[in-house]
This record gives structure tokens, C-alpha cells and sequence, in this order.
């Protein structure tokens, strides 16, 4: 039963945008399996299931890959919560992104800029209060532009 329950969550996660656990238990209890938060938590822990900003900015359940970063439990929820805390705007020159934060936060903002694992992006350079990120092409920049946007 458990392997039928864990195939299940991989199929889901491969069909939908799921972001969350409660989102998770609700399709696989359409699908027929009542779980508790705390099976679902060690399914999702033994399956090695990590977060990724998918191509709507939306963090979802995505398998490991050679790419993906891999969070411990809260950690994911700290870059997104550094993002929103340290940036104060965003503007777009040609292909870079340049992103005002609090004064301090630059480095904490890249860095979770890099964790989110956006393949538009080729660097970044952060200072006290600005993190330039290089984007591959201008109309590049205005997808990483709205996907940061949908994470704030």
C-alpha cells in the first residue's frame, strides 16, 4: 500500500503545481488515499521530494535532479521569506536585473536568488544594498522579472 500511496504522489506532483502539503493531501484523497500530515510528511521525506520555482514563480514539489537544490526541512520557506523581508524594488537594464534590498540583505537576496535555480539566469553580483543579476537575454529578464515578483 505504502509504494501504490508513493507512486501516486509522483504522478500528482508530476501533473500539477502542488505547493503544499495540505494541496497534496487533498488530490491524493480525490485519488482514494486518507492520509495524515505526518504519513504525508515522511512520504514526501522518503521520496526526496525538494521545492522549485516553476515557470509561473510558483514554489512547488519537484523530484531531485542534478540542479535542484536540496532544502532541509524549513529552508525553502527561509529564502522566500529573505526575499519578500530584504527587497524593496526591482528594475530591468538590457539583460540584467537589478534588485534594491535593505541595506545589508544584498547578499542574503542573491543568495536565494540562486537557490531558487532560475536557468534564465547566468549570475549574480550582490553589494550592501543591490544584487545585479545577469539574465541571459532581455526579454529573459522580464520572466525572471515576474517570476520574483510572484514570490513576493
Amino acid at each position: 500500500m505504502r509504494s501504490d500511496r508513493q507512486e501516486e504522489i509522483l504522478s500528482l506532483i508530476e501533473r500539477y503545481p502542488i505547493g503544499t502539503q495540505d494541496e497534496l493531501r487533498k488530490y491524493l484523497k480525490d485519488e482514494g488515499y486518507d492520509v495524515t500530515q505526518a504519513t504525508l510528511s515522511r512520504d514526501i521525506r522518503k521520496l526526496g521530494l525538494t521545492k522549485a520555482v516553476n515557470e509561473a514563480g510558483k514554489s512547488v514539489y519537484r523530484l531531485p535532479s542534478g540542479n535542484a537544490v536540496t532544502y532541509e526541512a524549513g529552508l525553502w520557506d527561509r529564502y522566500i521569506r529573505v526575499l519578500r523581508e530584504g527587497t524593496i524594488s526591482m528594475d530591468e537594464a538590457g539583460n540584467l536585473l537589478v534588485i534594491k534590498t535593505v541595506s545589508g540583505m544584498a547578499m542574503a537576496v542573491a543568495a536565494a536568488l540562486d537557490a531558487m535555480n532560475l536557468p534564465e539566469i547566468i549570475g549574480s553580483i550582490a553589494g550592501d544594498d543591490t544584487v545585479m543579476c545577469a539574465v541571459k537575454t532581455p526579454k529573459a529578464c522580464k520572466v525572471v522579472h515576474d517570476k520574483i515578483k510572484n514570490v513576493l
